[in-house]
């Protein structure tokens, strides 16, 4: 599987018509009580109503509901979870920047609903600077192809820059190949590649390890596909989170190397593809303790990846998307 592909899968679309309970329920691995209870008890119901009683839950309704999964995931209790869960604005589709990111210049508009970047990729009503990374990707021009990347990440921030700039982008050289037989390899290969690069050089210096803050992030094994950690490790860094970076495919015993050596407040698990998402690994990593007798921790385990879609991992958490990855994760190191 290609690496543009590892941010797909993981916000699927609600349906116009919105979920029902039970829908809701299996989509955020909890049960239908759960979801009632957080809607009687702390005010996190539908915005509207079908047929009566019956409960109708849209895009928004969905998104505040996995804000309070993620953030009930870090220990925050659950009435104060709920208030910040009401309190933040919902991550759309697109992500807004951060409070603190520099202003958004607007969005070009196209004229057509599928317009294509001089090189037949399609990249519907992606924002100008998209087409701008394909054309340079197309041409292998790697200073322009720097700039631009490096320019998104300025203007937008790391996370709006990553949302919807560089991953559309990425998947539209994913498509075309795909699409293509064996041609554009290359494309996305040199695209990757300096994605990664771009992420590094827009990341500050390593933070200074602090005793119980430390994020560890590491693909599981077998498991190549490290661009959504490589971003998520630039972002938590800016927030002055420490994280130790381990890359693709830690061998089991490395990892739990890793963590017994480490003592993470977090470690989260990347898997792009099913076959490498392995859930008596996570439990197991979840289930590790140390320090002294009577003071023993554990770390929180986050699931992130495609590869960890469809049935939940007992004991670890699944936020929604990278922004609340990253407040999850900053919340808990906070603590």
């Amino acid at each position: 599987m290609s690496e543009s592909r590892e941010a797909e899968g993981t916000e699927a679309a609600v349906p116009g018509g919105g979920l029902t309970t039970g829908e809701v329920a299996r989509r955020l691995g909890v049960a239908p009580t759960t979801v009632r209870t957080w809607d009687h008890r702390y005010g996190l119901g539908p915005a509207r109503h079908t047929g009566g009683r019956h409960r109708r839950w849209t895009p928004e309704d969905v998104a505040r509901l996995e804000r309070m999964c993620a953030l009930t995931a870090t220990g925050i209790p659950p009435a104060e979870a709920a208030r910040l869960a009401r309190e933040t604005q919902a991550p759309a589709p697109a992500a807004v920047p951060e409070p603190t990111a520099p202003p958004r210049r607007a969005p070009a508009r196209e004229a057509a609903p599928a317009s294509r970047a001089g090189s037949g990729l399609r990249l519907g009503d992606a924002r100008q600077e998209c087409k701008g990374i394909a054309r340079a990707a197309l041409r292998l021009d790697a200073a322009a192809l720097d700039r631009l990347l490096l320019d998104a990440i300025r203007d937008h921030g790391l996370i709006a820059a990553w949302t919807e700039v560089i991953v559309p982008t990425l998947q539209a050289v994913g498509r075309k190949w795909e699409s293509s037989g064996e041609r554009y390899v290359e494309v996305e290969h040199f695209l990757s590649w300096h994605v990664s690069g771009a992420l590094r050089r827009a990341a500050p210096d390593t933070v200074p390890d602090r005793p119980g803050a430390t994020t560890v992030l590491a693909c599981v094994p077998g498991e190549n596909h490290t661009l959504a950690l490589e971003v998520l490790s630039a972002a938590l860094s800016e927030r002055g989170i420490p994280v130790r970076m381990f890359g693709g495919a830690l061998p089991v015993e490395s990892l739990i190397a890793a963590v017994r050596r480490t003592g993470p407040a977090a470690i989260a698990l990347w898997a792009q593809s099913r076959t490498t998402a392995s859930r008596p690994l996570a439990q197991h990593v979840a289930a590790m303790e140390w320090g002294v007798r009577g003071a023993r921790r554990s770390p929180l385990v986050l699931t992130l990846g495609p590869g960890w879609s469809g049935r939940p991992v007992p004991g670890t958490a699944r936020p929604y998307g990278l922004a609340d990855t990253v407040q999850a994760l900053a919340g808990l190191a906070s603590r």
